[in-house]
């Protein structure tokens, strides 16, 4: 069974998708089969891959609803080993849509059971809420991902969200580990970033890598484009430190 990673934060503009999108990505380059689901209703993932709005597409949003299965929403992409389950603005809806559902928790782990098994990475990009959607993710996750910027009001948000996994293991998803923290955006040359890296260090220890994700132009431009940024340009510091 393929490892599904969630990756989560409640603050925004962290570079989530962007590091959902890029991880995907590097484990496909590396011949390692992977599939993308977008479980975010701004569907920032599908277009960074290139797929252009299309509401009569299958989406997250009807795998929540149990209008399709996994496999008939599963799209290819530009990159060999990557496929993708695309999301659509309608997702914002299964929130409110599936409050009185049986098991609405459990609806994207059922609905990604059957198809586990053909992947090696399942990578789950979530919105930047802890709603029903986020959730469902975190259900259905092995394992949580958490991009952050080295700066002191992320703290607090990460202490909150380590909170709501701890009391989610509890009820819904036991096995549920902590994957990491990866700085995102990171300026070696502020004084208050390398301080809050310290921190962290300390805090996470072992969970959060030597490898950070710098602050690159070429990260920024690929979504432009609709590709990874290893597609994008293949020779950036950003593609090298998402391959690392």
């Amino acid at each position: 069974m393929g490892r599904v990673i969630a990756v989560t934060n409640q603050k925004c503009g962290v570079g989530k998708t962007t590091t959902a999108i890029n991880l995907a990505a590097s484990f496909a380059a590396a011949e390692v089969k992977s599939l993308l689901v977008d479980c975010d209703p701004q569907s920032n993932s599908t277009s960074g891959l290139g797929f252009a709005r299309d509401p009569q597409r299958l989406s997250t949003y009807h795998l929540l609803l149990g209008e399709a299965d996994a496999a008939q929403a599963v799209q290819t992409t530009e990159l060999e080993g990557l496929s993708l389950i695309p999301s659509h603005k309608n997702l914002i809806g299964a929130n409110i849509e599936l409050v009185g559902a049986n098991e609405r928790e459990y609806r994207l782990r059922h609905a990604l059971r059957d198809i586990r098994n053909q992947f090696e990475f399942v990578v789950l990009d979530c919105p930047p809420a802890l709603d029903l959607l986020t959730l469902n993710a975190l259900v259905a996750a092995d394992a949580v991902l958490i991009p952050m910027q080295a700066e002191y009001f992320a703290l607090e948000g990460v202490s909150e969200l380590l909170d709501t996994i701890e009391r989610l293991r509890q009820s819904f998803n036991p096995k549920l580990e902590i994957e990491g923290v990866v700085l995102t955006m990171y300026d070696d040359r502020s004084i208050l970033a390398q301080q809050v890296a310290q921190e962290l260090k300390q805090f996470f220890g072992d969970k959060l890598p030597g490898n950070i994700i710098p602050r690159n132009i070429r990260l920024s431009e690929a979504p432009r484009y609709g590709k990874p940024v290893l597609i994008y340009d293949v020779g950036s510091r950003g593609t090298e430190s998402y391959v690392r």
